[in-house]
């Protein structure tokens, strides 16, 4: 059953992952409307990856597979910009997308099912091992995570998907598979 809505979007060139978290700045006033109708309506946006090989006005700029995400926490920042904390929540797929007149971007919204939750194996203990490597080096890619869940397979994944730098067509077609296992493969070639 295919669920539709429309959203708000979020452009970047990093992406988020449903449990992962992420610190935004917010300066331009499109944005400020986003944050603040969303905080007005406890609702979600979407935050989705950018293709700089196109032109902001082209239909191929963002890129299809995406994220929700719900603003968890805010704050005024020294600098005077608005700082916000989001969450992501599920996996979707944007389908057509246009820009207002004050140029904040919505699009229409298909909401697919998040990876099932899969236990670790011997095989992606690597991956684990990796990753806690990755954070106790950098402290603030985990800060704003409660719950490090190292000892499930989907959210290891997931979190490799944010934090290496991989070229936006192959990020996509790891995510916009169903489950984490093509990404775990994917992810043991690259640290073997």
């Amino acid at each position: 059953m295919q669920q539709y809505q429309q959203l708000p979007l979020f452009p970047l060139t990093s992406h988020i992952m449903p449990g992962g978290r992420m610190k935004l700045k917010v300066f331009e006033p499109r944005y400020t409307r986003l944050v603040k109708e969303c905080l007005q309506n406890d609702s979600e946006f979407v935050v989705a990856m950018f293709n700089n090989e196109h032109a902001t006005t082209s239909s191929d700029y963002l890129l299809p597979y995406a994220t929700t995400v719900k603003i968890i926490d805010f704050e005024p920042r020294d600098d005077g910009l608005l700082g916000i904390t989001v969450e992501g929540k599920s996996r979707v797929r944007i389908d057509e997308h246009w820009s207002e007149s004050d140029k904040l971007r919505f699009g229409k919204i298909e909401y697919l099912e998040n990876w099932p939750e899969l236990s670790l194996d011997n095989a992606a203990d690597k991956l684990k091992t990796r990753l806690q490597e990755a954070f106790e080096t950098y402290p603030e890619l985990s800060e704003l995570l409660p719950d490090l869940g190292y000892e499930k397979l989907d959210w290891v994944c997931s979190r490799w998907l944010e934090i290496l730098p991989l070229d936006v067509y192959t990020k996509q077609e790891l995510i916009r598979c169903e489950s984490c296992l093509k990404a775990k493969e994917y992810l043991l070639d690259l640290i073997r």
